[in-house]
């Protein structure tokens, strides 16, 4: 695509939703603490005018970074440092075969439409699986409110590892339907308002057990942009705050942008108005996915 075709109409961007922006994660700039507000914009490839938040279905990243990054919530996550530690799971033990193992909860968790979340949702979203990514599992059961416990086909010692891909996440059992069409999660986005294939935006909850420690901005933007020189030029005329890209040659100036995780393994571009934590986490692109609990404005 030409310069010329690239360009984009600033009005028509915003007006048409096909200006947003997303962020799953903790900030660019190590220096500052962590701070309360604002909006993040992220531009993204991946949408589809089928989009929606069924996790059955496979998803581009832009639903990916709107679900496992805002809306829903799994077991377990990467930390933006690359480790491992539970997100709707405290903890976890296994045999020492590594082919039975034992989740605890974490309670006074609530979806968003008001639901206590318990061992019998993650049991529902998991049977979803069966047939696929979680193929290997040959029981599950709650065996309190709190806990469940699973038994594998064959040992897997990466089997919390596994459960932090962006398609294991949890719905309310009781509403399960519904929180696939309407976006009903334990995350710290609500949906505010969806478009599939164009704009996601989320705004942040009163409450959610990450208080402190996550989930910075008052609200989240996604918007579907296709083409690669589109998304950097709405990154460079800064319409947005983050993009995915490969490439760094339509950026122009690099000054006022940080490339992720690194210059020479990039998956996105992120301008330096975002604070990010020290130390960013390659295994998908924009931290994780998680590029809107973790980071802040500078």
């Amino acid at each position: 695509m030409s310069r010329t075709r690239a360009h984009m109409d600033r009005r028509a961007l915003f007006a048409s939703g096909a200006a947003a922006a997303l962020l799953a994660a903790t900030g660019v700039s190590a220096q500052s603490a962590p701070v309360r507000g604002g909006r993040l914009r992220i531009a993204l490839s991946g949408a589809a005018r089928t989009d929606g938040f069924d996790a059955r279905v496979p998803q581009g990243l832009f639903m990916q970074v709107a679900m496992v990054g805002a809306v829903f919530e799994t077991l377990t996550e990467v930390a933006a440092d690359g480790t491992l530690r539970g997100e709707l799971a405290t903890r976890w033990h296994g045999s020492a075969d590594a082919q039975d193992w034992v989740f605890d909860l974490r309670g006074n968790v609530r979806f968003h439409n008001g639901a206590s979340f318990s061992a019998a949702d993650v049991v529902e979203s998991f049977e979803l699986h069966r047939a696929g990514a979680l193929a290997d599992i040959e029981t599950i059961a709650a065996t309190s409110d709190n806990q469940v416990r699973i038994s594998l086909s064959h040992p897997d010692a990466d089997f919390p590892y596994r459960l932090t891909a962006p398609e294991l996440v949890v719905y309310p059992a009781r509403d399960m339907a519904l929180a696939m069409r309407a976006g009903i999660g334990t995350g710290l986005y609500r949906v505010h308002r969806f478009q599939p294939g164009r704009q996601f935006v989320g705004h942040r909850v009163e409450t959610h057990y990450k208080d402190g420690q996550a989930g910075w901005f008052d609200s989240v933007e996604l918007v579907s942009l296709p083409a690669d020189a589109v998304r950097a030029e709405a990154l460079r005329e800064h319409y947005v705050d983050a993009a995915d890209l490969t490439h760094a040659v339509d950026l122009g100036d690099l000054t006022e942008m940080v490339l992720l995780p690194e210059e020479n393994f990039m998956t996105s571009a992120v301008s330096t108005s975002m604070a990010l934590p020290g130390q960013i986490g390659a295994r998908w692109p924009l931290d994780n996915l998680r590029a809107a609990e973790r980071w802040w404005i500078a």
